[in-house]
Order: C-alpha cells, then structure tokens, then sequence
C-alpha cells in the first residue's frame, strides 16, 4: 500500500477511536431526530464502530489502491478470532452451559463465610476470570456478565455498575494467562516464542491469579453493604429467571459442554468449530425447551467489531513496530499498558512478535503490558465487546461511557501492575 494509504489508515484508525468515546452523542442524536433514528443509533453502537470505518477504509483503498489491491488486501486478514469469539459467544450464553457454570459457582460459593448474593458476586469477578485460562476468556467473559446481569437493577448504584465491569474485564483480561492457549494476545506469540503453560504459569499466571483475586475482593468488600442490602432481591430475581423451566437432561449437559470444549479445542481452525458451532444451532432448534434466547444478534455484533478491528488495525504496523523496537522493556511494558487502551492487545503483541532478536525480558514485557491494559476500554481486548454488548443495556442510554470505564478499571489495573512489576 501506498504511503498515502498508510497515512489515511492511521487518520480512520484514530478516527474510530475518537468515535468509540462519542458513540452516547449518537444515541442522543437518535432521539432528536427519530426520521434518522436507525442510522444514528447504529452509530451510536460501539461495537458497530470499528465495522463501520473498515467499509470506510475498504472504500478509500477501492479509490485509491484499486479494485484488486484492495481486495486482496482484505482477503489477507485473518479473522478466525471475529469467527470463534462468536461461536464461543453463543454456545456459552445457552442454557445447559450457564447452568453448568452457575452450579459450579454456587457449590463454591457455599463454603465461602458469605452472604449467597455476596458470595456469588466476589466468585464472579474472580473464579470464572481465571477459568478464562480453560474455556478461553472469550467464554469466560461471556458466562460472567450474564451471570452477573442479576445484580444490576434498575436503582443499583451507577458506581457499583462501573465498579463491577472495570474489574471484570481487567480480571478476565490477566485471568487467560495461566495457559499458553487462552488469551488472544498470548495466542499470538506463544507458538513463535516456544511459551507453554508451564512457562505461563511460572511467569505470568501466579501474579495474575494474586491481582484477580486482590482486584475482585477490594470491590466485594467496598460494595458489601450494597450487596447485604439487596441479597434478597438478587435471590429472588435469580430463582424467578429459573422458575418454570425445565429440567435439562444430564445427556444435554454433556453434549453441551463436549461442544464448547470442541470449539475451544479447534479455535485455530474455522471449517471444524464452525461445523460444531452448526451442529449446536441444530440441537438448539430441534430442542427448544432447553434454550434460552440464542445471542446471536449480540454475537454477530462482536465478531463485526473484531473484524473491524483485524481491517483497521493491519494498516498500523507501519507507525507500531518501530514505536515498540525502540523502547527499553521497562519502557515497552507501560507504552504496551498505554498503547492496549487504544489498540486490540493481541494485534499489539502479533506487531511486537514481527520483530526479530528480542530479548526475555522484553518479550515478557510486551506481553504483560498487553494484558495489564486490556480492561482500559472497550476495544483494548477482544473479549470486552461481548461483556459491552451483553450488560450495556442495564447503563443509562444503553450506553457505557468509555470515561467511566477507563476510570472503574484504573484501579485494578494499578493493582496489576503493582503484581506484575514487584512479584
């Protein structure tokens, strides 16, 4: 591509940005002018952000570039991330699975000294997280923020609401490290720089474990008389939402959790967990007495933004690369905590791997700054769009304020520097 094209890439690039922290004027602009409302609340969605200025970008390299180069450009993206994180998206949300996951974190939240509602609140910013480093964070974020839905009422305090989800995805976004499989930015680097689970463990997933359960217990414990208050209400929203349904089938469990391990198994290979993620379409409609509403709208939405993102973000490598080659590791783990809030962690750790000759501690750097940053905003890890699209309705104007969120996460995320930086 051109030097023109690179230039025009990085100005739309930063472009989407901006509009990702404007996208509450769109939703107001939906309400003034309600002949336009369709399109402005479209604008006004943020996971429809970095999908819209890719078609933008995709236009200017047809006029610019050619019909052919820009083409092939597009057809050179990978998007098996955008693919699986909608496939694991809507096979966690059903029902057999949520289940599956509410069981298992009830039976803990039993032997914790605990109100129920409390209990289950402090296991959600904190156990599933870690189980991101299992069933991928994707998944993992998923099953949370659905999870967590009972807690947010129509009078819960906006603080605890921001309080709840800067915690969550920080958590969820160091919880992936305790495996070399999990988190997207570790995926990106993990098979070129010879890193396994043991590896991940010993250097990353023992800090991370400490700031998750640090970062998940400091909220608990500031919102405990919030969560005293409103344990009844929790309870009951929680036993109303299962009331009336029937009994799932061991056999239908099973399946389930055999599908999400398949996808999760083969998430490098699209022909086969799409085919799984097929097969769980047809089980879902040949047995609907065990489904909930599917979330493939909230799914595709997501996967729309990461494809974005994956169209976007290829065109920065230009201005990238040489920004981290040149920094000392001290320098490119605060510049990769920084740089993750404005750019997909995983793209900034894939750019960081083009670079050959790095030493450890750079290396461990980047990837450390990468996942420390990505609770900052919505689009500084793949799965904070999937926890946006799923609670942001439960927010004023069905909207999170990117401000908010970068303020609720600043303190979770000095926390997890404090770990990663002092360990």
């Amino acid at each position: 591509m051109s030097e023109t094209t690179q230039y025009v890439a990085a100005a739309i690039f930063a472009i989407a940005v901006l509009h990702t922290f404007s996208a509450k004027l769109f939703e107001r602009l939906a309400h003034r002018y309600p002949n336009h409302h369709g399109v402005f609340h479209l604008l006004g969605e943020v996971e429809a952000v970095f999908g819209f200025w890719s078609i933008i970008l995709f236009g200017w390299m047809m006029f610019a570039e050619g019909f052919q180069p820009a083409v092939e450009y597009a057809d050179t993206r990978n998007y098996t991330e955008p693919l699986f994180v909608f496939a694991i998206m809507v096979i966690a949300a059903s029902r057999p699975v949520m289940e599956s996951a509410r069981g298992l974190v009830s039976s803990v939240a039993r032997v914790l000294p605990l109100a129920a509602s409390t209990a289950r609140y402090f296991l959600l910013l904190t156990l599933v997280p870690l189980l991101g480093s299992f069933i991928t964070e994707p998944a993992a974020m998923t099953l949370a923020a659905l999870m967590l839905l009972p807690y947010f009422r129509s009078h819960t305090p906006t603080s605890f609401k921001y309080a709840t989800i800067g915690a969550l995805f920080v958590n969820v976004s160091i919880g992936g490290t305790l495996t070399h499989f999990a988190a997207p930015p570790v995926l990106m680097v993990a098979a070129k720089w010879q890193w396994d689970t043991v590896y991940m463990l010993t250097h990353f997933g023992w800090k991370s474990a400490i700031a998750v359960f640090i970062n998940g217990a400091v909220v608990t414990w500031l919102y405990r008389d919030y969560l005293k208050k409103a344990d009844t209400e929790i309870r009951e929203a929680l036993a109303a939402a299962e009331s009336g349904k029937e009994s799932i089938p061991a056999a239908m469990l099973g399946l389930h959790l055999l599908m999400i391990a398949g996808v999760v198994l083969f998430a490098h290979h699209p022909p086969i967990f799409l085919g799984i993620f097929l097969l769980f379409m047809g089980i879902a409609t040949a047995y609907p007495q065990f489904q909930e509403r599917l979330i493939l709208r909230e799914g595709l939405m997501v996967a729309f933004f990461l494809a974005g993102l994956v169209v976007l973000g290829g065109m920065q490598a230009w201005w990238l690369q040489p920004l981290l080659s040149n920094m000392s590791p001290t320098a490119v783990y605060y510049g990769a905590t920084a740089l993750t809030a404005i750019t997909d962690n995983a793209a900034l750790t894939y750019l960081g791997s083009l670079v050959e000759g790095l030493s450890e501690e750079f290396k461990y750097a980047l990837v450390a700054g990468a996942v420390t940053g990505g609770g900052l905003t919505i689009i500084a890890n793949a799965p904070n769009p999937a926890g946006a699209a799923i609670l942001r309705r439960q927010f004023e104007d069905e909207n999170i304020s990117p401000l908010g969120l970068f303020a609720a996460a600043s303190a979770p995320t000095v926390v997890t520097i404090l770990c990663f930086q002092l360990l």
